[in-house]
């Protein structure tokens, strides 16, 4: 997230410490990739600068976030962390030690950022060069819907938009959990804490609060039923009450 907001000449420094949760997955749970979160979260921003709030900035954020997982999957082959790594939250100390200072998984990682963030970069322009996509009525995103029950300004709720449907509508880990997990971050911060670890005991209470409401299920595609087919598909999902149980769960305190 960070190198894709400093190529926009617009770093978010709060932002972009709340963001560390996701790494490893969402908290090391081995779902999509923490580079994914952060740069649908680039995305958003981008998409609140260009649009402002509301629906269509939401939309626009959606669809570079699909363009995000395509050019992700192509060149990494599987959007997930734990396809990447091999490492979950269920690794031993001796598998994290022997990925991270035996394989050299750290520099991988760092590898993969630096080719990823201009791809990232150029998929975002290319979502965002023309205007003519299609807009639905509002709600539009399940994740910009949870922002606002949250209290974030517009800007965020944007931001947190991409999300939608597991990221870009691909079905993966649950966009709404990935937010409350993003804005308990922001809050940390805002209230002065200036090291947002990867597994908070705020973001791990949400946790526990989501599967619960989710019956055990983390991602969306099985949550739903189904992926969504488009952006209108999943409104029309958010209009008709969809995931309301899962939406009231994360949005309380």
């Amino acid at each position: 997230m960070s190198v894709v907001d400093s190529s926009f000449d617009h770093p978010m420094k709060l932002e972009e410490r709340a963001s560390m949760p996701m790494a490893g997955g969402i908290m090391q749970y081995g779902y999509q990739c923490g580079m994914l979160w952060g740069a649908a979260l680039a995305a958003g921003a981008q998409a609140y600068r260009l649009f402002g709030p509301g629906p269509q900035a939401e939309t626009a954020a959606i669809i570079a976030s699909q363009r995000l997982v395509q050019s992700f999957r192509s060149k990494n082959k599987s959007m997930d962390c734990v396809d990447i790594t091999h490492l979950n939250k269920t690794a031993s100390a001796k598998d994290l030690a022997m990925h991270f200072l035996v394989k050299g998984g750290v520099i991988g990682c760092f590898r993969m950022a630096t080719n990823y963030a201009p791809l990232a970069f150029k998929e975002i322009n290319a979502a965002f060069s023309g205007t003519d996509f299609e807009v639905p009525s509002p709600p539009v995103s399940c994740a910009a819907i949870l922002a606002k029950k949250m209290g974030v300004s517009d800007m965020h709720a944007v931001m947190a938009a991409g999300f939608a449907g597991g990221i870009g509508l691909s079905g993966g880990a649950c966009g709404a959990l990935g937010a409350a997990i993003w804005i308990s971050g922001l809050n940390r911060g805002k209230e002065g804490v200036e090291n947002i670890i990867f597994a908070p005991a705020e973001a791990s209470d949400m946790v526990d609060r989501f599967v619960e409401s989710a019956d055990y299920e983390f991602e969306c595609a099985k949550i739903v039923g189904r992926k969504f087919e488009n952006v209108g598909d999943h409104a029309g999902h958010m209009r008709n009450g969809g995931c309301s149980k899962i939406m009231a769960a994360l949005a309380s305190s």
